[in-house]
């Protein structure tokens, strides 16, 4: 498997210093006008504009509204650690289906993948980990509630 620089995306987009500064100033405030951003790192609205759409329909980054889960009646958040044997990706892609799972990703370590899920309350919570314990290949979960959180940032890896 070829490898890439750090820092490189794996879908062979390559990032310029210009492209890195536009994220920055969508990471700061996806609503910044491409009149903005264009001052800022010294393009045109039309060049901005461009550049966002090929980062985006590259994967490079999606340009969304974040959320607190809380202030939309979701009581309930948790990371499943789950062991599992077989495929991983079909494993991860079957979870993946799961609607409530917003997070899927294969991991080294005591865990073969870890999911987190959005819940309405511990019932919903429970129903998920029953849809996830029956996928065939799942060996075994561990749940792991989330009592408060103190930290979510999305402004990393542009540096």
């Amino acid at each position: 498997m070829a490898r890439t620089p750090r820092g490189a995306p794996m879908n062979g987009f390559a990032l310029d210093d210009i492209s890195k500064r536009i994220i920055e100033q969508l990471q700061e405030d996806g609503r910044r006008s491409y009149a903005s951003i264009g001052k800022a790192v010294g393009l045109s609205e039309a060049a901005v504009r461009q550049r966002v759409q090929r980062l985006t329909e590259s994967g490079v980054m999606q340009v969304v509204a974040v959320t607190d889960p809380l202030t939309l009646g979701f009581r309930r958040q948790a990371m499943f650690g789950v062991k599992c044997e077989g495929d991983l990706e079909e494993v991860a892609a079957r979870l993946s289906a799961i609607d409530e799972i917003d997070y899927v990703v294969i991991t080294g370590g005591s865990f073969d993948l870890l999911l987190e899920a959005v819940c309405e309350d511990d019932d919903h919570l429970l129903e998920i980990l029953s849809q996830v314990r029956s996928v065939p290949s799942v060996t075994s979960s561990e749940t792991f509630v989330y009592l408060k959180l103190c930290k979510q940032t999305y402004s990393w890896g542009t540096r």
